[in-house]
């Protein structure tokens, strides 16, 4: 009798591991498209609250909040998309991020789940839309019947002058 190769949780072969680093994303919703953040970037998630308006901020800095003491300065993703604006519901979430040791809110219309993918499964963006949009994207990955839009935070926020954040904090 010969032996079967050993299934890893996915219920793929281990030839999987040669596909590089397994990485683990938290999706989101922005009107009907999904997105994803490296979970190594993410701080906590929190439920919508009030958020203090600032003079002269960016268009897409709503304000700040503060956060056990912490002032966090909170983007309207959808905005910064160049997405039309929405309503806060329920599902609205603030998801806390850290770049270069700041603190940075995103707020999402709703947070899905968190799920795992290898490295190596990570496709390259499509070149469609504007340069604005295109430098935030890491690529993309088809989950099940889903696309997933992966985000690279350090490229939206390499420039921390052009959110407004360095005048806030």
């Amino acid at each position: 009798m010969s032996e079967l190769a050993p299934i890893n949780e996915t219920g793929k072969g281990l030839t999987e591991s040669k596909k590089g680093e397994l990485l683990q994303y938290l999706t989101f919703k922005l009107i009907d498209e999904t997105y994803g953040i490296n979970v190594m970037q993410i701080k906590e998630v929190l439920r919508y609250s009030e958020i203090a308006p600032v003079p002269g901020a960016p268009s897409y800095v709503l304000g700040i909040v503060n956060l056990r003491g912490n002032v966090v300065t909170v983007v309207d993703t959808r905005v910064r998309f160049s997405l039309p604006e929405c309503t806060i519901t329920d599902d609205t979430r603030i998801i806390i991020v850290e770049h270069d040791g700041e603190q940075i809110g995103l707020l999402v219309d709703a947070v899905q789940e968190v799920f795992y993918l290898y490295q190596g499964e990570i496709e390259q963006s499509p070149s469609v839309g504007n340069d604005e949009a295109l430098m935030f994207i890491q690529g993309v990955y088809q989950k099940e019947e889903e696309l997933v839009i992966l985000l690279e935070l350090d490229r939206m926020f390499e420039r921390n002058e052009a959110l407004g954040i360095e005048a806030m904090s």
